[in-house]
């Protein structure tokens, strides 16, 4: 219990840093160009280090899957209400390029931004741990920060699950966009909580490449073409998926001229 204490006030403390972090950049950089970026690393920062942290919690601290999905749900829901435009996720900078959302230029810098912060949130977390701040840190860090591959089936399969769960997650923020924001945000929490339980056994559901870049990549037991397919690839078909199914196909069965009103994305959003 005085672990998992310790371990929420690492969470709430990386959401609070990061939060004052994003204010302070948003006034510095106002009137540069860069605000959108500089948010974009921290935003993004923000979701994997605390997710390295419920990650260490499930899986070295054995914690309850019902406490799991909780947190899992709040962690999407604090994240989606505290990111300020940014969006922390390739896939979906890549659906909002298709969509013309977003320039292509500012597309590549965003994810660029995504991978840079995913790169140093797994290098900071680290460096908490070896503080030592409960023993879950001490034990891992013993083990040398030792982690195994969360899929837990052959690759065809993985790839199947991570396709499917982002398609779900995909679908339900496209057909969610009239929803008053302050609903949208616990609905759309609420399937990715329910994807988590639902793949989290096979391939950890993590519905996230930069994500899965930094919380999987550097775990044994696969190769990493073995986890681009799952965690990279997977994501994106599975967005596309959802996309041309929803915007050409339907439309197009139903006949009418056109699909659904153009996509509105979360003002602050993020898939775990």
């Amino acid at each position: 219990m005085a672990d998992f204490t310790v371990s929420l006030s690492l969470l709430a403390g990386i959401v609070l840093v990061s939060e004052v972090t994003r204010r302070l950049l948003l006034r510095l950089l106002e009137r540069t160009g860069l605000a959108v970026y500089a948010v974009e690393l921290v935003s993004t920062f923000q979701l994997c280090a605390c997710t390295h942290e419920l990650k260490l919690l499930g899986e070295v601290g054995r914690l309850e899957p019902r406490f799991a999905l909780t947190l899992t749900y709040l962690a999407s829901v604090v994240h989606a209400l505290t990111f300020h435009g940014a969006i922390g996720n390739p896939s979906v900078t890549l659906e909002m390029a298709y969509r013309r959302n977003l320039t292509g230029r500012c597309a590549l810098l965003r994810i660029a931004c995504q991978f840079a912060a995913a790169v140093v949130a797994r290098a900071i977390v680290r460096v908490v741990w070896t503080l030592g701040l409960t023993d879950l840190h001490l034990r891992h860090k013993l083990l040398g920060f030792q982690c195994l591959s969360p899929i837990h089936a052959p690759l065809p399969t993985a790839a199947a699950v991570e396709l499917a769960c982002v398609f779900a997650v995909q679908t339900a923020a496209t057909h969610t966009h009239a929803v008053d924001e302050k609903y949208r945000v616990h609905a759309i929490a609420t399937v990715v909580t329910a994807m988590v339980y639902a793949g989290g056994s096979v391939t950890g559901a993590v519905l996230n490449p930069a994500l899965a870049f930094s919380t999987q990549f550097p775990c044994s037991g696969n190769t990493f073409l073995e986890y681009c397919l799952v965690y990279w690839l997977a994501p994106v078909l599975g967005m596309i998926s959802s996309v041309l199914l929803f915007d050409k196909v339907a439309p197009l069965l139903s006949g009418k001229a056109g699909g659904e009103p153009p996509y509105r994305p979360l003002e602050s959003k993020k898939w775990n």
